[in-house]
């Protein structure tokens, strides 16, 4: 028994090929494209992908659509993103499962290592953050627009191998171009909560990091100075300075993201009372 493979494509051809490659050995790798203009079809066709195409509105509805209503060729379907490479000691404990008909598991997180300049960032990156990459698509759901949640009816695993994420790989002008998009979704967000929510206090005494890490982030909402303090925490307390010069830049250009967070939720409480921008 193999596993199916789900990877969701918009203009992805200088990342695709290194990616599919790490992936010979998947006999049934699924492309589902928000319709590309580059070479990115041309790309999946030549690997003998399955390609469908679907217009993308937002991560969560995208997803669901890829797991809902697409047939796969296996019960357990792994999701790695077009930037991503799977290394083979993860591929040998994706197919270990696979193999198994008793597992109890809707779903499996992984680990991965963000590359950036040519180093892993592994303190800037806040290391280690799980994502959900291994599922049974009829035990789970998406949840949230900005930054997707997946939530399963059964138990959740943990694998022990890693990714490589070149989270770069298109260049810092379309990173710039994915946080502008996400800032505005995060900020849409991030401002429902702070008029819906309390700090989760219980979450932060969790025996899961997911559940540590989203109550860090909604805390995160409601402290002054955000981008610097997102700084420091990210340089000095989590170690991004052991990063060398990579480290430095990497935590600087998070701090921009979450400025452009705080300056949209200004933009939105203005436009909700009438103001000029």
């Amino acid at each position: 028994m193999s596993v199916s493979v789900l990877i969701m494509t918009l203009n992805e051809e200088a990342s695709l090929p290194a990616c599919l490659a790490s992936l010979s050995w998947c006999d049934d790798i699924v492309i589902l494209d928000s319709f590309s203009t580059d070479q990115t079809l041309e790309i999946a066709r030549t690997a003998g992908a399955r390609i469908y195409q679907h217009k993308y509105e937002t991560e969560t509805r995208q997803r669901m659509y890829g797991l809902k209503e697409i047939e796969f060729k296996h019960p357990w379907v792994y999701m790695p993103d077009a930037d991503e490479i799977t290394p083979d000691d993860l591929r040998d404990e994706m197919l270990a499962i696979a193999r198994d008909p008793d597992r109890p598991e809707a779903l499996f997180r992984v680990r991965y290592k963000n590359m950036f300049m040519g180093r892993w960032v592994k303190h800037s990156s806040l290391y280690p953050t799980w994502i959900t990459r291994l599922c049974r698509p009829e035990r789970v759901r998406y949840e949230r627009e900005c930054h997707s949640r997946c939530v399963g009816d059964g138990p959740t695993g943990r694998l022990e191998s890693h990714f490589i994420h070149y989270s770069f790989s298109k260049g810092l002008t379309a990173w710039f171009d994915k946080h502008n998009r996400y800032s505005g979704f995060e900020a849409k967000e991030s401002l429902q909560i702070l008029r819906d929510k309390g700090i989760p206090w219980k979450e932060f005494f969790s025996p899961l990091p997911e559940a540590r890490r989203r109550a860090l982030k909604e805390l995160s909402y409601r402290i002054p100075f955000r981008p610097a303090a997102r700084f420091a925490y990210m340089y000095l307390l989590r170690g991004g300075f052991l990063d060398g010069w990579q480290g430095y830049h990497y935590c600087r250009l998070i701090a921009a993201y979450e400025y452009m967070i705080v300056i949209k939720i200004q933009e939105q409480r203005r436009r909700e009372h009438g103001l000029s921008i």
